[in-house]
């Protein structure tokens, strides 16, 4: 049976957004090709109509990902003018994040993952990266372009590393210690 244009669209958009979750959940690696068709309706055949590889795959549900985390940057920094960093420290360093690995942040869950990959993936995370800096900066108003990149860049680098080592520890103690720890203005 033939698939529509529209109907085949709809199925890699679905297959995308399915990847991207499942990436963010188990990593690169940690998801195979039938699984993913199976999570997302499909059978393994429609995959091959749809991606040359996984790995333009992985590339595609990065982008995805990125977009989305750049999405919630935004709607954040935009959320409190009076000071935009701390409440992206609350909202990024927040239990929910830290719990829902497959809705969060791709930098948390796929950065360390990426150099093993196509430069492909780089290029996505490079863009992703700058992004969410021009968002950051955006926000910060100062005008001083190189001090405000270099605050961004700390502020990206220091609540990622937190929620990273948030998840990594068994002691829910202390992973909000943590988050804790960092949530508290530089």
């Amino acid at each position: 049976m033939r698939v529509s244009r529209q109907d085949a669209a709809e199925n890699r958009e679905r297959v995308i957004e399915t990847a991207s979750e499942m990436f963010r959940t188990n990593g690169y690696d940690g998801v195979g090709i039938a699984t993913l068709m199976k999570a997302s309706g499909l059978t393994n055949g429609a995959f091959y109509k749809q991606f040359d590889s996984k790995e333009a795959l992985l590339a595609e549900a990065t982008a995805h990902a990125l977009c989305e985390n750049v999405e919630g940057w935004r709607e954040t920094l935009e959320s409190d003018g009076d000071d935009p960093l701390a409440a992206t420290a609350r909202w990024y360093l927040s239990k929910r994040h830290l719990d829902h690995r497959g809705k969060g942040c791709a930098y948390a869950t796929l950065a360390a993952e990426a150099p093993r990959h196509d430069e492909s993936i780089a290029r996505t995370f490079d863009d992703g990266i700058h992004q969410t800096l021009d968002a950051i900066v955006a926000s910060a108003g100062t005008g001083d372009a190189g001090r405000d990149e270099t605050t961004a860049l700390r502020h990206l680098s220091r609540l990622v590393g937190a929620l990273v080592l948030a998840r990594a520890v068994g002691d829910p103690d202390f992973a909000e210690r943590i988050m804790s720890a960092n949530r508290a203005p530089e």
